[in-house]
């Protein structure tokens, strides 16, 4: 019995020593929650290596969007920084915050959010002995504009209010608002690049017409129509843009450039072509059918 109860006692001493010298595991944590953000602004996607090992044994960190079928990578750590190995839609926007690498602090910022960023990203931390990751989602912001369904009704002489707001959190740099009215499509008045344009409106509405400007960065941008006249009477519309080109739209927009070069080229030949074997050159009218087909 008491050889037994000996050797028992040497198998537990011997299981206590192995866990006391267990390498610590790997946490990594995130957020738990979405981003939602809009196109122009600047995001934070959090990551960071929960313990106490130091940034010398971490071999790679990976910021990876899971886009559809595919991985792109947007940023990758392996000893320093690595942003030759970056996905080039990412080139100089995504960023670690290099002094919080040190203690452990591997968050991605990402700066002027595009439309396409939208998706799942994933942190992947690799260290000598273990791995570990986190997950965060990007939502873009969409653009909601309401007003008022009802008729507003007036005697001359009297000031208005037509309601416009936009419910989000999109800065007022990032749109564009223009009011019109809708019977001739007047423009009554136009905010553009931070700034309102009161030398945009037509004459009819000149000096009559102005924002709340105190109430815009809140996305107020209802429309004050000062000495209402009878000639006034009709429906106007509050049109709100969110600025910010796609590589989609940076696309077509090249596609038609590049169709509308090719025309001009083309009736250029042509008129040469003509002016050479008759002695006259392509018609006015010509020249208008020929753009209206194209």
């Amino acid at each position: 019995i008491i050889i037994y109860t000996n050797f028992n006692y040497a198998i537990f001493h011997s299981v206590i020593f192995q866990l006391f010298f267990l390498p610590e595991r790997l946490l990594v944590s995130g957020s738990d929650e979405s981003i939602s953000a809009s196109v122009g602004e600047d995001v934070t996607l959090n990551c960071s290596v929960d313990s106490h090992i130091t940034p010398e044994h971490i071999e790679e960190v990976s910021w990876r969007k899971t886009d559809k079928d595919k991985d792109i990578l947007v940023l990758l750590y392996q000893n320093n920084n690595r942003p030759e190995a970056q996905q080039q839609d990412y080139y100089d926007r995504a960023h670690f915050f290099t002094d919080q690498i040190q203690h452990g602090n591997f968050s991605l910022r990402l700066d002027n959010l595009t439309a396409e960023d939208e998706g799942r990203y994933t942190c992947r931390v690799y260290s000598q002995q273990d791995s570990g990751e986190t997950e965060v989602q990007i939502k873009h912001e969409r653009l909601l504009v309401s007003g008022s369904d009802r008729s507003v009704s007036a005697y001359d002489g009297e000031d208005v209010t037509l309601n416009c707001s936009v419910d989000s959190h999109i800065k007022p740099e990032h749109i564009e608002v223009s009011w019109l009215r809708t019977d001739g499509d007047i423009l009554v008045l136009l905010f553009q690049n931070n700034e309102t344009l009161p030398d945009s409106s037509d004459e009819q509405y000149r000096d009559r017409v102005e924002f709340f400007t105190a109430e815009i960065p809140k996305g107020n941008f209802s429309l004050r129509l000062k000495s209402v006249r009878t000639e006034d009477k009709g429906v106007y519309m509050c049109l709100v843009f969110q600025l910010g080109f796609s590589s989609w739209h940076i696309a077509v927009l090249f596609f038609c450039f590049a169709a509308t070069s090719g025309a001009v080229l083309l009736l250029c030949s042509l008129n040469y072509y003509r002016s050479k074997n008759t002695g006259r050159p392509v018609l006015g009218r010509e020249l208008f059918l020929f753009f209206l087909f194209y």
